[in-house]
């Protein structure tokens, strides 16, 4: 990267559902990207969500992105598709706001920056949260596949064998920053069986 290349821009949104620690740790891990510059939208749910699961202020978590917008300010530079962005993450995405997403209710920042990503044709990833699965939620996410976007369940995986929730949390992160076509060092990769 030289000196004027511009930043890759990447937007992180937290909402209401459960796992907030996702965007959390995604916003950590993208700090050790050099050239990367990360917008945040937290919906009210989302920061009731980090208070109570990781006892983290507002201050502390905002200190983590280089941008901080109001979820209520659908005037920010996110909602535009001029604002030049290289991909945008819902971690974790409430089954709210999927269903606002799949049906183009640009009603808050989140989903506004959201449907923007779609319809510019650019990196959409939304971890959604919930079990078990209503039909609804199925639609919702098959609608959302069908525009481009990509549904990213954070389901641990157990084949690195992790020993504790943080490693889990880092490799579903750092599968994220891979989708993002970013460089990660947070998890190893996969070499096969001997």
């Amino acid at each position: 990267m030289t000196a004027n290349t511009p930043p890759k821009r990447i937007i992180v949104a937290i909402s209401g559902a459960s796992g907030a620690v996702y965007g959390v740790r995604l916003l950590q891990v993208l700090r050790d990207v050099k050239g990367v510059q990360t917008h945040l939208t937290v919906s009210e749910a989302g920061w009731l969500n980090i208070q109570q699961e990781l006892d983290q202020s507002r201050e502390q978590v905002e200190a983590l992105a280089d941008v901080v917008h109001p979820v209520r300010n659908v005037g920010a530079a996110l909602a535009s598709g001029s604002f030049q962005c290289d991909g945008m993450v819902v971690a974790p995405c409430s089954m709210r706001t999927l269903a606002a997403v799949a049906h183009g209710l640009s009603d808050n920042l989140i989903t506004r920056a959201a449907d923007v990503m779609l319809k510019e044709r650019r990196r959409l990833i939304l971890m959604v949260r919930e079990t078990p699965l209503n039909l609804a939620h199925l639609r919702n996410m098959t609608s959302v596949t069908e525009m481009g976007g990509i549904i990213f369940p954070p389901l641990p995986a157990f084949y690195q064998k992790p020993q504790s929730i943080a490693e889990m949390v880092d490799h579903t992160v750092s599968r994220v920053v891979d989708l993002l076509g970013l460089p990660q060092s947070s998890s190893p990769r996969w070499a096969g069986l001997p």
